[in-house]
């Protein structure tokens, strides 16, 4: 392949059982990942992080923090933004409750993944700082499942603050994939007085760039990256600043995007519908 887009060596011949129906599909995971932007001299710059090689699911390749909706994500916490029943119809989900979990994955996946957090004392303030031991031993916490995020926010006397995202995507693993995720993209600004950090577990490394540039590593196959990531790339390029972006984020496409898997004269035709940038031709050599 000529440019960095991830495609897994087994891929077509799970394609193929599919096409026989000698698959089946199993049910996505919901999850959410963040998009978080800060200003730079000439425009913005998105945080990434590359995956650990030795993951099943995406090694080596560069993503968002992000992760699994935890059961508990939707356990009742102090808020402050939309109302859930504008985020439900704005996520296309039927119920307040699954419109929580969602939005306090992202936050909760930030903040364990990035040591970024949109929470604050009242509803029009954000935490300055969450570096040092006591913040440390709450995001271990959380990251293994020994503490809920509600929690989280309870002891420590916050409060969530929703309209610091705008929900950007979502696209759904493709039917053949063994591990599948129901995911949501979102966009926010780093917060002032917080600094990301490389604390995920997941990830060999991290990097602040900007989205053309990291666009250029993909396009030249320097950068590895799935689809939904090239593609939430390429709409943040219009935007100059991270307000900009984040007061587009109402205007943006939230149909979920699911590749689909054709037979058309003798090849599986892989495809994601609106993104024909990513579309395969797979044949018995392989994807071209």
């Amino acid at each position: 392949m000529s440019n960095g887009q991830w495609y897994p060596p087994e891929w077509p011949d799970r394609i193929r059982a599919l096409a026989a129906g000698e698959l089946t599909a199993v049910v996505p995971k919901r999850a959410a990942t963040v998009m978080l932007l800060r200003d730079i001299a000439d425009g913005t710059a998105v945080h990434m992080l590359r995956r650990r090689t030795s993951m099943a699911f995406a090694g080596g390749a560069y993503a968002y923090p992000g992760g699994g909706v935890d059961p508990r994500d939707d356990r009742p916490v102090r808020w402050a933004g939309p109302s859930l029943d504008v985020w439900a119809e704005r996520l296309g989900v039927d119920d307040t409750a699954s419109a929580q979990a969602i939005v306090c994955a992202a936050v909760r996946e930030t903040f364990e993944e990035a040591g970024i957090l949109l929470a604050g004392r009242t509803p029009d303030t954000v935490v300055g700082d969450t570096t040092g031991d006591d913040w440390e031993a709450d995001r271990q916490a959380l990251v293994d499942r020994g503490m809920s995020f509600a929690d989280f926010i309870d002891r420590r006397g916050l409060v969530l603050r929703s309209d610091l995202l705008g929900a950007w995507a979502r696209w759904i693993t493709p039917e053949f994939e063994p591990r599948r995720y129901d995911t949501w993209f979102f966009v926010a600004a780093l917060p002032e007085g917080q600094r990301a950090r490389n604390v995920s577990t997941e990830a060999e490394s991290t990097v602040w760039i900007s989205p053309s540039d990291a666009l250029d590593g993909y396009d030249k196959g320097e950068l590895l990256m799935m689809p939904p990531t090239v593609a939430t790339l390429r709409t943040l390029q219009a935007f100059r600043t991270s307000a900009e972006a984040l007061a587009a984020a109402g205007s943006q496409d939230m149909t979920p995007v699911l590749a689909k898997a054709r037979l058309e004269g003798g090849e599986v035709v892989l495809s994601w519908p609106g993104h024909e940038e990513f579309t395969k031709h797979v044949s018995t050599g392989g994807p071209r």
